[in-house]
């Protein structure tokens, strides 16, 4: 119990033998339920997990036949932390990468009612957290915030990809998880589906654990980013259309649809001009102003409404 909100936590493990039961060992005593989701391991997590269980009695083991991705454990967590009735249900990772002493960070906007959803970043930290990171990781992680930043409308959240975070009862009430993503890109998917709800979502700096020789980190660099860009993209015009025609209107629909319609033509037509001038056909001026034309009022509609769209999620 913490401020008299009843606290869930909720551990997707996939063959964590060797980092989850440091992980528990270092829940605070502020935690009312531990959901330990087994995905399908083949290690010998679920027989240190039931070790665990006879010293520390808020310890309940969920096991899924075969492997489900780590979005469906947090998921499966999920409706086992609603259906039990806590307030806010936590989610850390098995691999004892987030810091569980900094969980009030988290918890507190949420009880304060700032926000239904709370995610940390280790960008926030001055201890050496992104220095320490490893580079491959960094750089994957700038072009995939890049791209969620825009397809979720969460401009201001940094760490996107970061699984420390907290949620409110009522979230995971409104959210249909049953179509969220299972796999790894989960949390930018959960990003989108908040925001076209209207919820309120909020980064919290967190000190960052990099444990040297362990595999923790699951971005694998531009493999990563091409994997998930699909989702995104599928999970942004799925937002627009829900958040801005559907459930409400605003033009801000309109202008992105032209943008992303303008300057890719734009873009084409101007691959077009260049390969006639190679091959000495030649380009008229018209055909220039054309291709002018097209690109900048793309990139126009598109950077404003990314600007209405960054008011609309403020």
């Amino acid at each position: 119990m913490y401020i008299e909100h009843k606290i869930s936590l909720v551990i997707p493990a996939y063959n964590e033998e060797k980092l989850i039961l440091p992980t528990l060992e270092h829940v605070p005593d502020l935690i009312d339920r531990i959901y330990v989701i087994d995905d399908g391991s083949t290690d010998n997590t679920v027989q240190i997990v039931n070790e665990c269980i006879n010293n520390d009695k808020r310890i309940k083991l969920i096991q899924h036949e075969k492997n489900l991705g780590c979005g469906q454990g947090i998921i499966t967590g999920y409706n086992a932390s609603f259906a039990d009735g806590y307030d806010i249900a936590v989610v850390v990772g098995g691999d004892y990468q987030m810091p569980l002493e900094q969980v009030t960070d988290l918890l507190d906007p949420i009880i304060d009612g700032q926000a239904d959803y709370t995610k940390g970043c280790s960008f926030f930290d001055d201890s050496g957290s992104v220095r320490d990171m490893p580079k491959l990781r960094l750089v994957a992680n700038m072009i995939i915030s890049a791209l969620t930043k825009m397809a979720s409308g969460y401009y201001k959240i940094i760490d996107v990809v970061d699984g420390y975070t907290a949620i409110n009862r009522r979230a995971i009430e409104l959210v249909n998880w049953d179509k969220a993503w299972k796999g790894y890109g989960y949390p930018m998917d959960f990003l989108i589906r908040l925001n076209t709800l209207g919820l309120r979502v909020l980064d919290v700096p967190r000190r960052a654990i990099y444990l040297p020789g362990e595999r923790q980190s699951q971005i694998k660099g531009m493999r990563y980013a091409l994997k998930v860009s699909p989702m995104l993209l599928k999970g942004f015009f799925r937002r627009i259309l829900y958040k801005y025609i559907v459930r409400d209107f605003h033009p801000l629909a309109f202008f992105y649809l032209m943008g992303l319609f303008l300057a890719p033509v734009g873009f084409i037509y101007g691959l077009v001009l260049v390969w006639r001038q190679l091959v000495g056909v030649g380009v008229t001026g018209p055909q220039a102003i054309m291709c002018a034309l097209l690109l900048t009022t793309g990139i126009q509609f598109t950077l404003f409404a990314m600007l209405f769209d960054m008011q609309e999620s403020k």
